[in-house]
C-alpha cells in the first residue's frame, strides 16, 4: 500500500465512527453486561452478595420503625426467598414512570425511597440499585406484596417483566416476599452448579440480628427436605452481645463489656469492647448495618478516642510515668475485640459493594460519644481500669523489646551484606514472580528435597524439629527463635512493623511437611506464624501446602502414586489379580529425589494447596482454639472433629 492509500484509509476509519457506533442499553442491560461493578465480583462473593441485596431492604424497613421479623429460606432448585412483615413495595401507578412503583423498583436503576422524602431516615442500601440488579442477575424472580389487605404478585425474567401485577388473593399483615433463582449465565465460573453457602449466610444475618437488636431473623436450608435445618435469631443486647459472641472461648481481661450509645450531630452511634488475654486485636465496623471491612472515618474515631482517653487516665491515676512513653494505637489494641455502628442518613461508601465509609462527619461524632462513655465507664470500673492499663503498658515493653530484636535481625542481614542463611538452598532466579520457596521439616526431608528441586526457580529451606508456637508468645521472643529468623531473612519482607510485601523473594511459599501427625503439627505451626505475621502473604495467594503421596503402588513396572485411602482402594481394584507391591510413606525423606520431583515438585505433576482466608474471625478462632493457652475449648474442638479426621497415623 503506498503511503497516500494508507493515509486515505485512516480518514476513511476516522470518519465511520459515529452515532451508529453508540450503545444504549435498556433497562437493566447495563448490570448483566457488567455485573462486576454492581456486585464487585461473579464468583461466590458476588452470589451470596445478591442474597444481601435483598436482607438489606427488610432491615432498612425495620430500621425505619416497621416490621420486626424476617424470614430466609434456600429452596430447591437454587432458589431464595426473603420475606419481611415491613409496609410492602406500594404497588400504585408510579407518576414518573407510567407503570407500577412495583415494577419500576424492580427494573429499573437508581428507583426507591432512600432518594428523597422521608420514608427512610437511615439506610443500607442509598444507591438504589440493590433490589433491581438482583432482579437483572436472576433468571427467575418472583415478588409478593401484601398491602391494604391485598396481596398482589409479579415475576421477572432477566431483568425483564413477565407478567403484569396481578392481585392474587387477600393478607390479614403488610409486607413484602422475595422469591429469585441466580442466572447460571451470570456466575459461569462457580461451574454448572452454583451452590450457596448456608453457614456463610448464617454467620451474615446473625451478624445483621446482633445490629439491629429486637428483631427476630429465621434462617432455613430446605434444599434437600429430610435435612431440613433451621436457626431463629433475635438479640436484647444488640452489639454488647455480638461482643460477648466474639469473645466466647477466649479468657477475659476485664469483667465488664464496655457499651456506649446515642446521637451526635444527628448521627446514632453505638460502640461496644472487650479485652482478652489473646494478643490480636479484632475489630468490626459497620454503617447502617453494612459490614464495612476496610474500616473507614467511624473506625479511625473510635481508635482516636480509645488511644487518648487511655492515655489521659493512665496518667492521671499514676498509672504511667508522667516523662514516660505515650501508649501508641498498637499498644492499645493488643487483645482488643470491639464493635463499632453508625446509623447515618447519608453515608458515602466507597464503591458499590460499601468496603470503606467515607463521611468525616462520622468520625467526629463517633470520636465524641466513645471518649464521654469511656470516660465514664473507667471511672465507675476501676477493676476493669487498671487490667486495660496494666496489659497496654506491658504491650508497650513488649515492642520496645522486639523492635530491639528486630533491629538485631535486620542489621544482621544489612551487615551481612543481606546475607542469607547458610541452610538455605536458593534458586538461581532473582524473579520473584517465577521463584518458589519449599519449607520443608529436618536435614533428611532438606536433603531429598535439594536433590529433586528444579535450581533455576526452586529454592529450599530447611527447618529443625517443631518451631515455636507463635499464639502463645509476643514478637520479642519469636524473634529469638533461630528458625523463624532464618525464615524472616529468606523471605526478604522483614517482619512486624518493618514488613514490606514489595521485598518478598519468592511468590510461591510452599509448606513441605510429612503426611504423620508430627508434620501436619509442623504445617500447623507454620500456618499460624504465617497468618499472625505475614498474613498479606495470604491474602495475596503465595502461600500454599504440598501435598506429597501416602502411597506408590506398583505392579511390574507400573507405578502409581495415591495420595488417599479411598484412591489407595481404587487403585488395588485396577491393578486386580496381578501381584502389587505396597509402600507407605513415613515421611519426606524415605522418598528418593526422583520420586519427590515426579510426585511433589514437578509443577506439571504435583499437587498444590492454596492458602486462603474465607472467614477472618473464624479463622481466629481457630487458631485460637487449637493453639492458644486454654485447653478446655481444644478438647471440645477436637472430640468434634476427630471423626472427620482420616489417613490419621498414630
Amino acid at each position: 500500500m503506498t503511503k497516500e492509500k494508507e493515509i486515505k484509509t485512516k480518514k476513511e476509519s476516522k470518519t465511520d465512527y459515529g452515532a451508529k457506533d453508540i450503545y444504549v442499553l435498556k433497562g437493566l442491560e447495563a448490570v448483566r453486561k457488567r455485573p462486576g461493578m454492581y456486585i464487585g465480583t461473579t464468583g461466590s462473593d458476588g452470589l451470596h452478595h445478591l442474597i444481601y441485596e435483598v436482607t438489606d431492604n427488610s432491615l432498612d424497613e425495620f430500621m425505619a420503625g416497621y416490621g420486626n421479623q424476617m424470614k430466609v429460606a434456600l429452596l430447591p432448585n437454587n432458589r431464595i426467598m426473603v420475606s419481611d412483615d415491613g409496609r410492602g413495595i406500594p404497588t400504585e401507578k408510579h407518576p414518573q414512570t407510567g407503570k407500577s412503583a412495583l415494577e419500576t423498583v424492580m427494573t429499573t436503576l437508581h428507583a426507591g425511597a432512600k432518594f428523597g422524602g422521608k420514608s427512610y431516615q437511615v439506610s443500607g442500601g442509598l444507591h438504589g440499585v440493590g433490589v433491581s440488579v438482583v432482579c437483572a442477575l436472576s433468571k427467575w424472580m418472583r415478588v409478593e406484596v401484601c398491602r391494604d389487605g391485598i396481596k398482589y404478585a409479579q415475576e421477572y425474567i432477566k431483568g425483564n417483566v413477565k407478567t403484569k401485577v396481578q392481585k392474587i388473593g387477600t393478607c390479614k399483615q403488610s409486607g413484602t416476599t422475595v422469591f429469585f433463582e441466580p442466572d447460571p449465565e451470570i456466575f459461569k465460573e462457580l461451574g454448572e452448579s452454583i451452590n450457596f453457602d448456608f453457614k456463610k449466610i448464617l454467620t451474615h444475618l446473625r451478624q445483621q440480628a446482633y445490629l439491629t437488636k429486637k428483631i427476630k431473623i429465621i434462617i432455613s436450608d430446605e434444599r434437600i427436605i429430610s435435612e431440613k435445618k433451621s436457626h431463629a435469631f433475635y438479640f436484647e443486647g444488640g452489639i454488647s452481645a455480638y461482643i460477648k459472641y466474639l469473645t466466647s472461648g477466649i479468657t477475659p481481661l476485664q469483667e465488664n463489656i464496655f457499651y456506649g450509645s446515642g446521637e451526635k450531630n444527628g448521627i446514632l452511634v453505638e460502640v461496644a469492647f472487650k479485652y482478652t488475654e489473646e494478643y490480636e486485636c479484632y475489630e468490626e465496623s459497620f454503617a447502617n448495618n453494612i459490614w464495612t471491612k476496610e474500616g473507614g472515618t467511624h473506625l479511625t474515631g473510635f481508635r482516636s478516642a480509645l488511644t487518648r482517653t487511655l492515655n489521659d487516665y493512665a496518667r492521671k491515676n499514676g498509672l504511667i510515668k508522667e516523662n514516660g512513653d505515650n501508649l501508641t494505637g498498637e499498644d492499645i489494641r493488643e487483645g482488643l475485640t470491639a464493635v463499632v455502628s453508625v446509623k447515618i442518613k447519608e453515608p458515602q461508601f466507597e464503591g458499590q459493594t460499601k468496603a470503606k465509609l467515607g463521611n468525616p462527619e462520622a468520625r467526629q461524632s463517633v470520636e465524641q460519644l466513645t471518649t464521654e462513655a469511656l470516660t465514664d465507664f473507667l471511672e465507675r470500673n476501676p477493676q476493669d481500669a487498671k487490667a486495660i492499663i496494666e496489659k497496654c503498658v506491658l504491650s508497650l515493653k513488649a515492642r520496645k523489646a522486639a523492635r530491639a530484636a528486630r533491629d538485631v535481625v535486620l542489621r544482621k542481614g544489612v551487615l551481612d551484606g543481606l546475607a542469607l542463611p547458610g541452610k538455605l538452598a536458593d534458586c538461581a532466579s532473582k524473579k520473584p514472580e517465577e521463584s518458589e520457596l519449599y519449607i520443608v521439616e529436618g536435614e533428611s526431608a532438606g536433603g531429598s528435597s535439594r536433590q529433586a528441586r528444579n535450581r533455576h526457580f526452586q529454592a529450599i529451606l530447611p527447618l529443625r524439629g517443631k518451631i515455636l508456637n507463635v499464639e502463645k508468645a509476643r514478637l520479642d521472643k519469636i524473634l529469638s527463635s533461630k528458625e523463624i529468623r532464618s525464615l524472616i531473612i529468606a523471605l526478604g519482607t522483614a517482619i512486624a512493623e518493618d514488613f514490606n510485601l514489595d521485598k518478598l523473594r519468592y511468590h510461591r511459599i510452599i509448606l513441605m511437611a510429612d503426611s504423620d501427625v508430627d508434620g501436619q503439627h509442623i504445617a500447623t505451626l507454620l500456618l499460624t506464624l504465617f497468618y499472625r505475621y505475614f498474613k498479606p502473604l495470604i491474602q495475596n495467594g503465595y502461600l500454599y501446602i504440598a501435598q506429597p503421596p501416602l502411597y506408590k503402588i506398583q505392579s511390574g513396572k507400573e507405578i502409581k502414586y495415591v495420595y488417599t485411602e479411598s484412591q489407595k482402594k481404587e487403585t488395588i481394584e485396577y491393578f486386580g489379580s496381578r501381584p502389587i507391591a505396597v509402600q507407605r510413606y513415613k515421611g519426606l525423606g524415605e522418598m528418593n529425589a526422583d520420586e519427590l520431583w515426579e510426585t511433589t515438585m514437578n509443577p506439571e505433576k504435583r499437587i498444590l494447596l492454596k492458602v486462603c482466608i474465607e472467614d477472618i474471625k473464624e479463622a481466629d478462632k481457630v487458631f485460637d482454639t487449637l493453639m492458644g493457652n486454654e485447653v478446655f475449648p481444644r478438647k471440645k474442638f477436637i472430640q468434634t472433629h476427630a471423626k472427620k479426621v482420616k489417613n490419621l497415623d498414630i
